[in-house]
């Protein structure tokens, strides 16, 4: 009785779980939850009957059962054997196929195809835009397309695709928000990019999920799915707050803290962005673009200082077009096109390049 009671009371217990990650409100990471079903079940038809077969076994010959058959010269079998490798054989194959197609279809980096199973994406929609910050111990969200940006609170419009561009400023850290999209990492120095979509209204729970220092469990931020007007409503209430978020304000905001409150900043300082990538927002550091430019240009030796002083800022957000205005100077009239072509974008109004004349 005792152990009948134990069970009904761990019951009772899970009944009030939230298993969000296998009900989840965005398509993407429904289709993760499926895919954790069927690689389940798949698993399952080796696993229920090796279990079964153990309790058969123990009961079927055990030691006072004396009508089981005892062949102790017995030493193979050809079905068996079959039965032993094909099904597990046809199990992975299986796997291995799923699993490929799945995780190519849900690959972080590949702008999503469909809104819901049954609703492609409209080819008029463009994707939301949210450029991430993880800092210690606290979450940035900068929104480029409505110059504002947020501190442990962001929104998305329902059913409207969302593309995260992640960095960190210190140590690797893990984005996750089990409702909309699978996790990925954001790492110092380095850009990674995820897409997700929400499909129902509400406010969903995001955090970091690998531990990352002190502040780890308090690291967690807010996710609102409105609709057009609400989502309207929010960017026009984060605008008109009176703090910019600039270099000085994200210097101040980057040192170390436990338990943030949300914070607004209304307007965002142009270039910040490739500043915090480049992990250069201070004027006494050296930006990665700038230092790489330096070493290929003759590295830390007495060369290296001299061009570190000379290209200061050359490839940096405040004036890429500098370093072919000096370096380059025959390719000024294509100083556009290369700048887009470093930062991976496409140039602001395309043009043709013209052969100049000797």
């Amino acid at each position: 009785m005792g152990r009948f009671g134990l069970l009904a009371l761990g019951a009772l217990a899970l009944s009030g779980c939230n298993l969000v990650v296998m009900n989840p409100a965005g398509d993407v990471a429904s289709q993760q939850a499926d895919l954790i079903i069927y690689a389940t079940v798949l698993m399952l038809i080796v696993i229920v009957p090796v279990l079964a077969l153990t309790v058969f076994f123990a009961i079927r010959y055990r030691a006072d059962n004396e009508e089981a058959a005892y062949d102790p010269e017995w030493d193979h079998s050809v079905s068996l054997e079959i039965v032993v490798w094909s099904v597990p054989l046809a199990i992975i194959i299986c796997l291995a196929g799923l699993t490929w197609v799945a995780t190519h279809r849900l690959d972080p980096y590949r702008d999503l195809p469909r809104i819901t199973a049954t609703k492609a994406v409209d080819e008029n929609v463009t994707p939301l835009q949210v450029q991430v910050v993880a800092l210690d111990w606290k979450w940035l969200f900068i929104y480029p397309e409505y110059n504002i940006a947020t501190v442990n609170e962001m929104a998305v419009i329902v059913d409207r695709p969302v593309e995260f561009k992640l960095t960190s400023t210190t140590v690797m850290n893990a984005f996750y928000i089990p409702d909309m999209v699978g996790m990925i990492y954001a790492m110092a120095g380095m850009e990674t990019e995820l897409n997700g979509v929400l499909n129902s209204p509400g406010t969903y729970a995001g955090f970091a999920s690998h531990y990352n220092g002190a502040g780890f469990s308090r690291m967690r931020f807010d996710v609102k799915a409105l609709d057009e007007a609400g989502f309207d409503e929010w960017t026009a209430q984060v605008a008109g707050a009176e703090q910019p978020l600039d270099r000085e304000s994200f210097v101040q905001l980057e040192q170390p803290s436990i338990d943030n409150d949300v914070h607004y900043y209304g307007s965002v300082q142009d270039g910040l962005w490739q500043r915090i990538l480049n992990m250069c927002v201070g004027d006494d550091k050296l930006c990665m673009n700038d230092m790489m430019m330096v070493d290929a240009l003759g590295g830390g030796g007495i060369d290296g200082l001299y061009n570190r002083e000379l290209y200061r800022g050359l490839c940096s957000a405040d004036n890429p077009e500098g370093m072919f205005a000096i370096l380059r100077p025959d390719l000024s009239d294509r100083a556009t096109d290369i700048t887009a072509a470093m930062d991976l974008l496409p140039p602001e109004t395309p043009q043709m390049s013209v052969p100049r004349e000797n």
